[in-house]
């Protein structure tokens, strides 16, 4: 039993450590013998838990896409409305990608051409993110000539800038950011929804002004006429 206990957690020192250096150096630069020594394990006990750095990484991404998967599954609970899920789980992701060394491994995985595909955590998310937008689309919550697709993309993109510009500059994984994001595109998914009926979401909280996307939505619950 202690060595079973003193093995899983050299795994987790494993995975950390190859999640920072990956987080730092990418696939292609970082060594394993750089993440032996982050993780204060010989390389021995390295390769005892993974045959090769591609298999480190795999773990990185795997633990990053159940964080991906926890984010959409809590804010599913919060909210009912397709966009209100939504808002719910970008401020989510990007809490995590600010917070967890793991989370901001997994996505810059995939922009490394030494990975050679696109990596799981960003393909769940866009995948998410475009089936919610979806079906935001079919129950009528998006402003007459939004398209879903068009819609899903700008927060797709948004959110993966957000975390390659916060790898340097921390501010871009901020909440301030992302409402401020929210702000801008809200008002043309829900426009002609203003003054009339909203899709009752919420923004976390975060700097509600009177007439801003954070009060334009959060005023009723029935779905927008379109007309």
């Amino acid at each position: 039993m202690v060595k079973q206990e003193r093995a899983v957690r050299t795994r987790r020192a494993l995975v950390r450590a190859g999640a920072e250096v990956f987080a730092r150096e990418g696939f292609v630069a970082a060594s394993l013998s750089a993440i032996s020594r982050q993780a204060g394990v010989s390389n021995g006990a390295l390769h005892f838990h993974f045959e090769s750095k591609r298999a480190l990484a795999e773990a990185v991404e795997s633990e990053a896409l159940d964080v991906v998967r926890q984010v959409v599954r809590e804010a599913a609970t919060r909210e009912v409305r397709p966009l209100a899920v939504l808002v719910e789980a970008t401020y989510g992701l990007v809490g995590r990608l600010a917070d967890d060394v793991v989370v901001r491994a997994g996505f810059v995985l995939g922009s490394d051409p030494g990975r050679g595909a696109m990596p799981a955590p960003r393909r769940e998310w866009q995948r998410w993110v475009e089936e919610t937008m979806r079906r935001a689309g079919r129950e009528g919550w998006l402003a007459r000539g939004v398209s879903p697709e068009d819609a899903a993309a700008a927060v797709v993109a948004a959110t993966t800038g957000f975390q390659v510009l916060g790898g340097e500059q921390r501010t871009w994984l901020s909440r301030e950011r992302v409402a401020g994001f929210w702000d801008l595109l809200l008002p043309r998914l829900t426009e002609h929804a203003r003054g009339r009926t909203t899709v009752g979401l919420h923004t976390g909280g975060v700097g509600a002004r009177t007439g801003s996307a954070h009060d334009v939505v959060a005023a009723g619950q029935r779905k927008p006429a379109r007309t």
